[in-house]
């Protein structure tokens, strides 16, 4: 590796252009290239949180990702080899809905390949129907484009990341890391294929896992609907009609006394005339509607419980499209189900309850309601519950064993902050199911199976296949000519968690570079957002439990959200968010990355320009007291002044506190103790020591540069590109591979420089008040309490800062100081 050489001091300092100096320095000197010779020990490796490339960054990935820097950058002054890879997350929805829209297109998987396939010029209204092999190519092209901007603007952040090292997530290696993982889950029995009821996006057409789901409100109404039972009428409440043909019994809650004679009989459904049992379950909520429910096929997920537990038929009636299937199910009579058969959920609402009015089965009138509703994180209408056949990964969801394993390791986890373990300790206890992996989607890791035309057993792929698409590749030992005769391949692709579940293993190298993944696996860091702790997190654990009977890192650090000016948290989705480029450009690079550091670990912080503002100043700050400092001569000699000695105690006690907070990750308190430090050696000590400095003293001069060393070391991992600068006037290499400052055991009393500053706080005071410049002279300083001999170890660097004649010392009991002006 070379090093920055030294570049003259300049006349006028400015953060100006700094941003593109560095970023091309620290690419041509490697200056944050990882050491693939450094043993384990000696690694420091970071599970960087792969950033969706589908559309921009916005400031709560500066944020964060700053954060995350901060430790890089700290860690490697202390010596580690931080291993500091970048992915892109470019598989799954928000890609092709990004590619629908930029080259409009749609993927139709029975139109063939066009190898020289061109998306039009300008996308019409009508999208142009494309093979599902074409529709990938587009992916993979954008994608590439957007990995480009999204890598120049963290270079201009200034992250520290080695940019030799980066993936995607459907990059070969990880298709075949997610694959072989897959396959290997499948074969200890933990991936498994299963027919079962199965939440469902009906705009996406695909299966959406518990983790993607959010509640909204959406507006309903309750029906009271009679039922036929042998003393009369049995009166339900139901928001959900139309599935009265999918109902399969009534549920009642096994106390309640106005239903315990009809348990155990049956009744007649509205309109459909099916025969139902009357059953009892602890779930069921007496005080709610009539306090008896009806048991759908599926409206919700109490439905697939009481289904599963009481052993019920299926009756299913919604597709995946969300239309009502065009036949009825078993023992429904079809002539009033043709009224409903092919309508969309919405429109057989509305039908039916005519129906039930007409026949005189609807009690009085809908009674309006809003109420949680599920529905996909991504999607726009709430989810249907349809049975499929779909692919699984256990995850304690089911086992109890496994439920303890995954809490165990939870608690062997460091928690940044701790108080976050509760959500995952929440998540793990409150599964309800496992993890459904696979998605009718067309831009992802494809399920590396194929199936016998035959029997539908399994056709796998051989390991040296792996990456494998079945769409479009052959098993072993057959032909394309056997596609649809012997075999088919499974058409659906893997939920992006599936993949990202695997990012240390993806980024480490495993089966691919046995060595790095050696010396980087298990990581020391995963940095995350809150929101993803059930998803990324979780998941990743599962995963490196299951492989490696292991925790995928040792620590996990928590950013928070950033929040808008109304408290609501910034999101792409929600329309409220800033990017960074004009904040940057602004601000400068640095006075960004201040703001972000102070927001503490696991915090909503505001976005808040003011503080951008406040690390331009201090940039600027930095700048303007180094070419103070560094315009004396470099006097090698001892310090030995007692406001010198003080001066490098605090310093002292700045580092510890750093470095305390540092390696409990908390980065802002890092910066906060520096910053405190920095404006007190400007304010203050730069005063006092100043007439000493231009008189030569050795003392004064060996505490200047002494003192700016340690500081543009604690600062550099907060504001990278102004130490830098600064560190290259006068020091060799780069303060980035500096070693990160210690205590130096000072001698010196830290109460000296405390107290004079305050006098000279005093001082100041007084000539303010007085309207005249801090350079008039004063008569006569009169100090007086119990800080008697401390004051007087200062008393030269007082008079001349202070520009003082008489300088009088009374002993007392309170400090206060007396200014006679001339």
């Amino acid at each position: 590796m070379t090093h920055p050489t030294h570049t003259a001091m300049p006349e006028k300092p400015t953060l100006d252009g700094l941003e593109q100096v560095w970023v091309a320095r620290w690419e041509a000197d490697g200056t944050y290239r990882f050491d693939r010779t450094a043993q384990r020990e000696q690694v420091y490796s970071i599970d960087t949180p792969p950033p969706t490339v589908s559309g921009s960054l916005h400031v709560g990935h500066v944020f964060s990702y700053t954060h995350t820097d901060t430790v890089a950058r700290f860690q490697r002054m202390r010596g580690r080899a931080v291993f500091y890879p970048m992915g892109w997350d470019d598989n799954g929805l928000p890609t092709e809905r990004r590619v629908q829209n930029h080259f409009g297109v749609r993927c139709d998987p029975s139109v063939p390949y066009d190898p020289s396939f061109e998306p039009p010029d300008k996308p019409g209204k009508n999208p142009v129907s494309i093979s599902r092999r074409n529709f990938i190519e587009l992916c993979e092209r954008l994608t590439i484009e957007d990995e480009r901007a999204f890598e120049e603007l963290w270079r201009r952040l200034g992250l520290s990341v080695d940019w030799s090292m980066t993936y995607a997530t459907i990059d070969g290696t990880s298709r075949r890391a997610s694959q072989l993982a897959f396959l290997r889950g499948l074969e200890r029995g933990e991936a498994y294929r299963a027919s079962a009821p199965t939440l469902w996006d009906v705009t996406f057409r695909t299966a959406v896992a518990q983790a993607e789901l959010e509640d909204r409100e959406w507006p309903g109404a309750f029906h009271r609907v009679s039922f036929y039972g042998d003393q009369g009428p049995v009166f339900i409440e139901t928001t959900r009609p139309e599935l009265i043909p999918a109902c399969v019994a009534l549920v009642a809650h096994p106390d309640d006394p106005r239903y315990s004679a009809l348990v155990g009989t049956t009744v007649l459904s509205p309109l459909f005339g099916v025969e139902v049992p009357v059953l009892a379950h602890h779930l069921a909520e007496p005080d709610k509607g009539t306090g008896i429910a009806m048991i759908c096929t599926f409206g919700d997920l109490t439905d697939v419980t009481w289904w599963r537990e009481l052993g019920l038929p299926t009756r299913p009636v919604i597709g995946w499209d969300g239309r009502l299937l065009p036949e009825p199910p078993d023992s429904v009579e079809a002539a009033p189900y043709k009224e409903l058969a092919g309508k969309t959920v919405h429109s057989a609402r509305e039908r039916i309850v005519e129906m039930l009015r007409e026949s005189g089965d609807l009690d009085g009138e809908p009674r309006p309601v809003s109420r949680a509703v599920k529905f996909y994180e991504k999607g726009d209408k709430p989810l249907e519950i349809v049975t499929t056949r779909q692919w699984y990964i256990r995850n304690g969801g089911r086992d109890p064993e496994l439920r303890e394993a995954l809490l165990a390791r939870g608690a062997e986890l460091a928690w940044h902050p701790p108080h976050m373990k509760v959500r995952y300790d929440n998540w793990v206890k409150g599964l309800a199911g496992d993890w459904l992996i696979s998605r009718q989607r067309f831009f992802g890791v494809p399920i590396p199976v194929w199936y016998s035309v035959h029997d539908g057993s399994l056709i796998l792929p051989s390991l040296d296949q792996l990456p494998v698409d079945p769409s479009s590749d052959v098993p072993p030992g057959y032909t394309e000519e056997q596609r649809g005769v012997d075999f088919v391949g499974d058409p659906d692709v893997m939920d992006t968690w599936a993949t990202s579940s695997l990012t240390p293993q993806i980024a480490g190298g495993w089966e691919s570079d046995p060595d790095l993944f050696s010396r980087v696996y298990p990581m020391d860091l995963r940095p995350q957002a809150h929101e993803i702790i059930r998803t990324w997190l979780f998941s990743t654990v599962v995963r490196s439990h299951q492989e490696a009977s292991t925790l995928p890192w040792s620590n996990v650090a928590i950013s928070g959200w950033i929040l808008d000016p109304d408290r609501k948290k910034m999101s792409k989705s929600k329309g409220n968010v800033t990017t960074p480029l004009g904040l940057l450009e602004e601000y400068g690079s640095d006075g960004v990355r201040y703001w972000a550091a102070g927001g503490r670990p696991g915090t909503d912080t505001a976005f808040d320009v003011g503080q951008m503002k406040i690390g331009r100043r201090l940039a600027i700050k930095i700048l303007n007291a180094s070419k103070f400092v560094l315009t004396f001569p470099d006097a090698a000699g001892e310090v030995t002044e007692a406001v010198d000695l003080s001066m490098l105690a605090q310093l002292d006690q700045a580092v510890r506190e750093a470095t305390a907070a540092f390696e409990s990750y908390d980065y802002a308190r890092a910066l906060e103790v520096t910053e405190r430090f920095f404006w007190s050696f400007c304010d203050d000590y730069l005063e006092l020591v100043k007439a000493r400095a231009y008189e030569g003293s050795a003392s004064a001069l060996g505490a200047l540069r002494q003192a700016l060393d340690v500081q543009l070391r604690l600062f550099a991992p907060f504001l990278p590109f102004v130490t830098e600068e600064v560190w290259s006037w006068w020091r060799e290499g780069s303060v980035h591979r500096a070693s990160w400052p210690e205590p130096e055991g000072v001698s010196g009393d830290p109460a000296v420089l405390t107290v004079a500053s305050e006098v000279l706080r005093q001082v100041r005071k007084a000539k303010s008040a007085a309207k005249l410049s801090m350079r008039a002279e004063i008569s006569r300083l009169t100090v007086t309490g119990p800080e008697f001999a401390v004051v007087r170890l200062a008393a030269d660097d007082l008079c001349a800062a202070g520009t003082v004649e008489e300088f009088v010392l009374v002993p007392g009991d309170v400090l206060s100081v007396a200014v006679e002006l001339e």
